[in-house]
């Protein structure tokens, strides 16, 4: 397995994993699976921003996984504060991949002069809350509620860690 600054040529790759989380998962507080269309763009957005997208392949170049961050709010007041997501094809979870992208993603974070990283997690998404806890991560508030998806009403648990501050945080 190798990692990988993920290109166009991911993209039907990620979409696939997103729209499996669709279906299957309150990962995504979405219904319709996502368009080739939707992809495009969202994958333009990542690059004009120039937003790390961080794939994980196996040997013979299947994407296993990945991880990637955005603004948190578009306030300028919070440039230095990013949402990150990361993702793990169903067929390849519970191999520490998700650990795995979540580290390189902190430390693209880093390297970008990031103050604060936050996960929004589904408060009944253990595996990704035990992760986030694993990796320094801590609650920083529940919302209760503002969720809709498989017929029920979700909370979700934001998750936050603060990085070494940035050297500098001009306006």
């Amino acid at each position: 397995m190798h990692f990988i600054d993920c290109g166009p040529q991911h993209l039907e790759a990620i979409r696939g994993i997103f729209n499996e989380a669709i279906a299957n998962t309150c990962s995504l507080y979405e219904y319709e699976p996502r368009s080739a269309e939707f992809m495009q763009t969202w994958f333009g957005s990542k690059q004009d921003a120039q937003l790390p997208l961080i794939g994980v392949e196996d040997e013979v170049g299947v994407l296993m996984g990945f991880a990637s961050y955005g603004p948190f709010r578009t306030l300028p007041g919070y440039r230095h504060t990013v949402e990150h997501s990361v993702y793990v094809h169903s067929e390849f979870r519970g191999r520490g991949l998700g650990r795995q992208l979540l580290e390189r993603l902190i430390q693209r974070a880093q390297a970008s002069e990031t103050r604060t990283m936050i996960g929004v997690i589904d408060t009944q998404n253990a595996a990704s809350i035990q992760l986030h806890e694993r990796l320094g991560f801590v609650p920083a508030g529940t919302l209760r509620e503002v969720g809709f998806k498989f017929g029920r009403w979700l909370d979700v648990v934001l998750y936050q860690k603060v990085l070494t501050p940035p050297t500098t945080a001009a306006v």
